[in-house]
Order: structure tokens, then C-alpha cells, then sequence
């Protein structure tokens, strides 16, 4: 009998909209290539926290997803999930208010937090986590290029540490882990996993993957593009962050 864990899974993510998401990738690969992959990123990561044996699934959701590539799988797949809107005025804002937003959501103040830039996450990686999120007051599992690609905490409250930490780092999963720190607050590191950002990225990601993952599926490694026969858009037409 599968125990379900008393923790909100908590997913904060951007609808995969050309020109929008994943720009850094676009630059090298064109801007429907790169939301097609990070489409396939969050319905990987989608599946593997519906099959988690957590109680409460929340999505805090940045963007128009009626404009993203995969749309109606995607929400096919929220179907499973809280639905929340980001709000903040910038990455580190979003963070904390979305661990606040889950909290309210669900009733339940244990909040685990990942983004959609691991589609190798699975269901165990999930379930491991939550477990040591249960005899912890935080865990945190650091990302390869130095920031981080999961953040539990044991009341919602402690995602307050986040305002202010520079995201999207070499140095954020430091920072992340020295303002936890700075409250008290215990950490407990678990696995370190890969992320992507740019197509340098994505091979070591990809063979992390399960095979017949979307990921996989969606990145090509002969290096031909766009994935999943999408027409290039052009270069100027990718809008940087």
C-alpha cells in the first residue's frame, strides 16, 4: 500500500511560449525549437509529480498557456493540479509568494518546490525528498551549474528567506542555501542533478532521461532543428530575458 505524504508538491513554471521561454536556448536553436523542448520538460516533470505519492500537486503558472506549444496536453495534465497564478516582481518574489500560494491552497505548510528545467526528475527522485522533507526543517538539492533545482521546506513561511537571493546564478544555490541558513533553518542536501538552459546543456540532461521521455524525444541528438518537425522562427524574432 503506497503511503501518501503529507507535503505539497509545488511546480513553478512558464507556459512555453515561442519567443518567451527559454531564450538563452532559442538563441542557438529558434524560439518554437526551444518552447517545444521546454513543453516537453514540463509534461515530464508533470507526470513524475502526479505519480508521486504526495498529497496536495500545485502549479504556480507564469504565462499565456493558450499561446504555448503542447498547450492542450499541458492542461490535460493541470487537470491533476492546483492551478495558481505567479505574482511578484521578480524571480525570487514568485518563489516565495508561490511556497505561500501553495500553503493556502492546500492547507498543508510542507511545501516541495522544483521547476521544469529537470525533466529527468522522476516519481522516486519526488518521494526520496519528501521523505527526508518529513524528518527535516528544509531540504535542498543543488543544480550542477551552481544554483538549484529543488527546495523543500517544512512551513511555507521559510520560503520568506528567498526575497532578495539573486536567481538564475553561478552562485544562487550558495546564496539560496546561506539565507536559509541565516534564519536557523537546517538544511539537509539531497541529490544533485543537471538543468538546462542552453543547447550545451541539453546532451547531459538527455542522458539522464528516461528513453521515450518527451524530453528525449523533443531533443535530437544529431544537433537537427527544430524538434518535433516545427518550423525555425527567426533569430530576431526571440525576445531575451
Amino acid at each position: 500500500m503506497t503511503v501518501v505524504l503529507p507535503v505539497a508538491g509545488l511546480i513553478v513554471a512558464k507556459a512555453p511560449v515561442p519567443g518567451l521561454a527559454k531564450t538563452r536556448l532559442a538563441a542557438s536553436i529558434g524560439a518554437r525549437a526551444a518552447a517545444d523542448i521546454a513543453a516537453a520538460a514540463l509534461l515530464d516533470t508533470l507526470d513524475a509529480m502526479i505519480a508521486a505519492p504526495l498529497r496536495h500537486r500545485v502549479v504556480a503558472l507564469a504565462g499565456d498557456l493558450a499561446a504555448g506549444c503542447r498547450a492542450d496536453e499541458i492542461r490535460d495534465r493541470l487537470t491533476a493540479f492546483t492551478v495558481v497564478p505567479q505574482r511578484g516582481a521578480d524571480f525570487a518574489d514568485r518563489l516565495a509568494n508561490a511556497h505561500h500560494d501553495a500553503a493556502a491552497a492546500t492547507g498543508q505548510r510542507a511545501v516541495l518546490q522544483i521547476g521544469m528545467d529537470t525533466p529527468q526528475v522522476s516519481a522516486d527522485m519526488l518521494d526520496e525528498c519528501a521523505r527526508e522533507l518529513l524528518g527535516a526543517r528544509a531540504v535542498v538539492g543543488l543544480a550542477e551549474d551552481g544554483g538549484w533545482w529543488i527546495l523543500g521546506v517544512s512551513d511555507a513561511d521559510m520560503a520568506e528567506c528567498l526575497r532578495g537571493v539573486p536567481m538564475s546564478r553561478w552562485d544562487t544555490g550558495a546564496l539560496t542555501l546561506a539565507a536559509l541558513y541565516a534564519k536557523g533553518i537546517d538544511v539537509r542536501l539531497v541529490a544533485e542533478l543537471a538543468d538546462f538552459d542552453t543547447v550545451d546543456d541539453l546532451d547531459t540532461v538527455r542522458r539522464a532521461c528516461p528513453a521515450g521521455s518527451r524530453f528525449v524525444e523533443a531533443t535530437r541528438p544529431d544537433g537537427s532543428w527544430p524538434a518535433a518537425g516545427l518550423s525555425p522562427v527567426r533569430q530576431n524574432q526571440v525576445v531575451e530575458h
